[in-house]
């Protein structure tokens, strides 16, 4: 079972308070001390310095050139409009080491004030104080499942919202024109079951005489996207629920179907060996360089090859279907206000204000032009000319039928089918045995979650 999301966006009006002056009293009023007046003048002066004052906040996102450039700008018009917030844009951490930099930096008070994060990751900053709430009075809960993707609703814990995107995304399947036409495919018909992928990846496959890869059909990338395929997608096509209705119990080996659709994921590497994920730098990377013909990915990816792969002449189409099923991955980087902001009311006032604009139909319309994800903000998302898009219609198409996991961590479930895939490739064990490992492996982390 998916759980169903949903988000809206509201905006704070913040009243300024008029200060009435008093009318003065018929007698006059004796002068007063040279003491008193100074304090007066003291009081007036910090009260102005104070009107005056900049509050400096801090965002923090993992380096990633298009999200970085997308950020960039909205802080830019953030601040033409709120002269009296500066924010500090900390982006240059890279992505492995974003989660610590975070552990060390809040718990200590310092670091940022607004941060990014997965949203598989946010079960997780909730239990280690990474993050607060977020104000009701800001963000109020009826009007955020009113205007945002029903995917958000994995923003809301225990019934408050912690967090809140700009933008959402959804997999779609990528295939490379150049590749196809060149394997005698037609490069304007892309597979469109699971089938037809593998038919065509085989075809586009090319080895040279020592039987290397010059040319890879699809590689199986579960340090990738194919995680959430398999487990979203794959497992639904064959006729598996990924998990009980509660989430409390894990069912990717609940019956055959479970084991059809990983040996369906598993046969690319194994038995068609149309790819191996050790070349060219990994699939994402091998895709980019124009090494490999069909390619499985999120959103997000359109900016990094319009930004580093500007010549890749692709295409993008819906994932393949199977026994009637439609399904697709839906996730997202979401904006939370540290525990840092919310201990200072002058910064958490500031940090509100901030994560209120760069979650605005506005912000989330630029986000898609130059980072490629989907807007958060249904008003966004619905646009036609997003829907017609050549490269962004496949993925806006799924967003009525995405599915988002429900994760305490997202890292912990991705390095279990990572260790189930080594397990195969690596140490020839059964494919059945090593799905029924990283079963047990997540159940654990589940049985954990809930006992707590």
């Amino acid at each position: 079972m998916s759980r169903r999301l949903t988000v809206l966006f509201s905006v704070l009006m913040v009243a300024a308070l008029v200060l009435v002056a008093c009318p003065a009293p018929a007698a006059p009023e004796a002068p007063a001390a040279e003491g008193e007046a100074a304090t007066e003048e003291t009081a007036a002066a910090e009260e102005s310095a104070s009107s005056d004052e900049v509050i400096e906040i801090e965002y923090w996102q993992y380096n990633f050139e298009a999200r970085i450039d997308a950020m960039n700008q909205l802080i830019e018009m953030f601040e033409a409009e709120n002269p009296g917030i500066k924010v500090i844009h900390n982006s240059d951490i890279p992505y492995a080491e974003f989660r610590d930099k975070i552990a060390a930096s809040v718990p200590a008070g310092v670091g940022p004030d607004v941060a990014t994060l997965f949203y598989g990751w946010q079960n997780a900053w909730i239990d280690d104080g990474f993050i607060a709430p977020l104000p009701e009075d800001a963000f109020p809960p009826e009007m955020v499942r009113e205007s945002f993707s029903p995917m958000v609703e994995a923003s809301f814990v225990d019934g408050q919202l912690y967090t809140l995107p700009t933008a959402v995304r959804t997999l779609a399947l990528f295939y490379n024109k150049d590749l196809m036409e060149a394997a005698g495919l037609d490069p304007e018909s892309p597979p469109t079951n699971l089938d037809e992928l593998q038919d065509l990846a085989v075809a586009c496959t090319v080895k040279d005489a020592d039987g290397n890869y010059e040319v890879e059909g699809f590689v199986t990338g579960m340090d990738g996207q194919d995680h959430h395929w398999f487990r979203e997608v794959l497992l639904r096509q064959f006729g598996q629920q990924p998990y009980s209705d509660d989430y409390r119990e894990v069912l990717w080996n609940a019956s055959d179907a479970g084991y059809e659709a990983w040996n369906y994921l598993m046969s690319f590497r194994t038995e068609l060996e149309t790819g191996d994920n050790d070349l060219f730098d990994g699939s994402t990377n091998a895709f980019l360089a124009g090494k490999v013909c069909f390619h499985i990915d999120g959103s997000f990816r359109l900016g990094t090859i319009a930004s580093n792969a500007p010549d890749l002449n692709f295409g993008v189409t819906e994932l393949p279907v199977h026994n009637g099923v439609q399904s697709t991955f839906g996730s997202y980087w979401t904006h939370g206000i540290t525990k840092k902001a919310s201990e200072d009311p002058a910064r958490m006032e500031a940090a509100t204000k901030f994560l209120q604009y760069i979650t605005t139909p506005e912000a989330g319309a630029l986000w898609v032009s130059i980072v490629g994800e989907l807007p958060a903000q249904l008003e966004a998302a619905n646009n036609a000319d997003l829907l017609a898009d050549e490269k962004l219609g496949a993925f806006a198409a799924g967003l009525p039928y995405a599915h988002a996991t429900f994760f305490i961590d997202e890292s912990q479930n991705r390095q279990a089918l990572i260790d189930a895939y080594d397990m195969i490739v690596l140490a020839d064990e059964d494919p059945g045995v090593a799905l029924d490992i990283a079963t047990e492996t997540v159940q654990g982390i589940l049985d954990e979650f809930w006992a707590e």
